[in-house]
């Protein structure tokens, strides 16, 4: 199968059209939108508490590996979804798979558990 550099225009013609528009719309927004700034515009809005020093100052490790635990234990949660609405159908075959997955389960939670990376300090 032979191809052409022709066969590619169609691609590029798109890539080409859908990065015009984005830009075209930044600059046309930048044009009509309005310019009104005022010091009552630029106070805190959501939590309403003053910046004061430095905005880049590093986060514990402790913060990431938490949320990196709970997306881990929140997707095998959603793992036992199918197997508890197909729990009848799948057997005792099922039930031993959900057996050892549940067992990996608790061995890895005990894990985190015992290194402390549920603890806060």
């Amino acid at each position: 199968m032979e191809t052409n550099q022709t066969d590619y225009l169609p691609i590029l013609m798109q890539m080409g059209l859908a990065v015009g528009f984005v830009v075209m719309t930044i600059i046309v927004s930048s044009f009509l939108g309005p310019k009104r700034k005022s010091q009552n515009k630029d106070k805190n809005f959501e939590c309403g508490i003053e910046s004061i020093g430095n905005a880049r100052i590093p986060f514990s490790v402790k913060y990431f590996l938490v949320a990196i635990l709970f997306v881990l234990f929140d997707v095998e949660v959603i793992f036992m979804y199918p197997w508890a609405t197909n729990f009848k159908a799948m057997g005792l075959e099922g039930l031993i798979k959900m057996g050892i997955f549940m067992s990996l389960l608790v061995v890895g939670f005990v894990y985190v558990i015992r290194k402390k990376g549920l603890e806060w300090e």
